[in-house]
């Protein structure tokens, strides 16, 4: 069934690339609402849909935008605690352009949702089933996604840096799989690249407390890794939340191969332009490949875009 949280429930912290403060407000929202970003700090239309198709870049984080110019960036790590924690309708507000960093993962807003609390709500789940698979391919990098039972999240990374290596990771979100494996995997970067960036007016907000920062042979941060492969963690829990722009729960399985931002939105804009590669259904349970029997679908016979 359909969740929204129970309280209305706020925090503050660092934008990434403004290095403004900047406070979130997660409020609950009606059946068939979605997930909407509203811009408090703009007047007119600010409001803007978590919808694949409103994404407008891919660069750096995720950024989505509506037609009156209005943007939020690095939402991926909120849209991923969301999807981890099963929320559907939730209305998300903001006094400005970037969702704050926090510790560079999704842990704390899954801290925020467990706090709040959340409540079902009285109509079924909608769903995106796979029928066939869809791949991207593009400069050695892939992005699939295949028919599967349940939410199956898969990747692989290379680096030629001795702190990352060749990584491979895969999780199916179910029995508090997100919360345990995923949830808590920081976000990296280069002490090379966040000094040119900084030069060029970005990453203000970076720094050893919110991200994983490497020299050229190691790890900078004093605590280490959460995770011996904390890298390709991070890069599933990026796809997670990226895909979560789906407009509700993906039943397939993902898997990437050096895969970021823009490979996740193109494998989603695949999809849905492929209209026999897919069908949105109502789920009354959550899925996986072993309770797969139990579970109640109801597809939906003419299937619409996912933004319905």
């Amino acid at each position: 069934m359909q969740t929204t949280l129970l309280n209305t429930i706020s925090c503050t912290g660092i934008g990434l690339h403004s290095g403004a403060d900047v406070t979130l407000t997660l409020r609950p929202a009606p059946v068939d609402h979605g997930i909407v970003f509203v811009r408090m700090d703009l007047a007119g239309d600010n409001v803007i849909p978590a919808l694949y198709d409103r994404v407008v870049d891919t660069r750096l984080c995720t950024v989505i935008g509506n037609d009156a110019g209005a943007t939020v960036g690095t939402i991926e790590h909120l849209m991923s605690a969301l999807r981890g924690c099963g929320i559907d309708n939730l209305i998300i507000e903001l006094n400005g352009p970037e969702v704050p960093l926090m510790d560079g993962s999704a842990e704390p807003f899954v801290a925020l949702i467990e706090k709040s609390g959340t409540r079902e709500q009285p109509m079924p789940r909608r769903a995106i089933q796979v029928l066939k698979e869809i791949v991207v391919e593009e400069n050695g990098k892939i992005a699939r996604l295949s028919p599967s039972n349940g939410s199956i999240f898969g990747g692989e990374i290379e680096f030629a840096h001795p702190s990352i290596g060749r990584q491979k990771y895969e999780t199916r979100l179910v029995n508090g799989n997100f919360r345990h494996d995923i949830a808590s995997a920081r976000t990296f970067g280069f002490a090379h690249e966040v000094e040119a960036m900084r030069k060029a007016g970005l990453a203000r907000g970076g720094s050893l407390d919110n991200a994983i920062v490497l020299s050229e042979t190691a790890v900078l941060n004093i605590e280490g890794l959460r995770f011996d492969d904390e890298f390709i963690r991070h890069k599933l829990l990026d796809a997670i939340g990226d895909l979560y722009l789906a407009g509700g729960p993906i039943l397939g399985a993902y898997d990437g191969f050096k895969a970021g931002h823009a490979m996740n939105n193109a494998v989603l804009r695949k999809l849905f332009a492929t209209p026999d590669a897919w069908v949105m259904v109502d789920m009354f349970v959550e899925l996986d490949d072993s309770n797969a029997a139990k579970a109640a679908l109801l597809s939906i016979p003419d299937a619409e875009m996912a933004a319905a």
